[in-house]
């Protein structure tokens, strides 16, 4: 990371640290339909994305592109309402730049959601999967370029990518809400197409139970500057050629609003025992 980056960094932190009206605990990133969880922040305080310093603007369907600040299930708490992805346009460099911020502000924990596609021909549309690794098949790093020494290490280790401590609490209270939470490998893809089936079977054999288009630059962002995550997809369609059907972004939206309660039933406890 070049040092332009970092100061970049600092002077979005900066910005932000004057609009919020606190430190936050924890940072959400909230995925295609799942943005509705920022209206039950209490006493919000809205940041848009394009106001920040050196931030690019989310262009992603029904992603609302801006942060939401406030307190919820007791905790002082930072969201992203909708991400940047790849298929914008955005690079992985840009689409890192919100992690490393939050972690300059001051923020101790990340947790990250996603839509993403069942590739595990035991799962069904609706489930929610913690994500216990991920393989990245963008072929792109955000760590691409010079190391700042400051930010992270040069090779940084991704062993513990998804905190066991974070896993650990998310199993522990899905039991406790009654609510089934699979556990898995996520494969990050670029988009904004669908995979083949043939992709997708050979996702399938590289040890792969979910597909999707974000969380991987984001994820290794936060191992890089030593920020615990942890991530939770929602299952809102098989992938290609598990049920032999035309994939849609229709479908995915329609299954992310009716699942939405549940999942967010699930993070309000997730957050309240972090």
């Amino acid at each position: 990371m070049k040092m332009t980056q970092i100061n970049q960094i600092r002077e979005a932190a900066a910005y932000m640290r004057e609009r919020l009206p606190f430190i936050p605990e924890i940072s959400l990133v909230l995925g295609s339909g799942i943005g509705p969880l920022a209206d039950e922040i209490e006493q919000p305080v809205y940041v848009p994305y394009g106001e920040v310093p050196h931030f690019k603007t989310s262009t992603a369907p029904d992603h609302a592109g801006r942060f939401v600040c406030g307190m919820l299930a007791g905790k002082r708490v930072l969201c992203m309402q909708g991400r940047l992805h790849g298929y914008e346009g955005h690079s992985p460099a840009e689409i890192a730049f919100p992690i490393y911020t939050m972690k300059e502000l001051g923020v101790a924990k990340l947790l990250l959601t996603n839509a993403s596609g069942g590739i595990n021909t035991e799962f069904k549309v609706g489930d929610f999967m913690l994500i216990e690794d991920h393989i990245n098949m963008t072929g792109k790093s955000p760590l691409t370029g010079a190391n700042d020494s400051s930010c992270g290490v040069r090779f940084p280790d991704m062993t513990f990518a998804y905190s066991t401590d974070m896993r650990e609490t998310a199993v522990r209270v899905a039991e406790s809400c009654g609510i089934r939470l699979r556990r898995g490998v996520y494969i990050g893809v670029n988009g904004p197409q669908f995979e083949t089936p043939a992709e997708i079977r050979a996702f399938r054999a590289l040890g792969a139970d979910a597909v999707g288009m974000s969380t991987v630059f984001e994820t290794i962002a936060a191992a890089h500057c030593g920020l615990p995550t942890a991530a939770i997809a929602m299952i809102t369609n098989m992938a290609a050629g598990v049920l032999m059907q035309p994939l849609s972004g229709a479908e995915v939206n329609a299954i992310a609003e009716q699942k939405g309660d549940e999942l967010r039933k699930l993070i309000r406890a997730l957050l309240a025992a972090l």
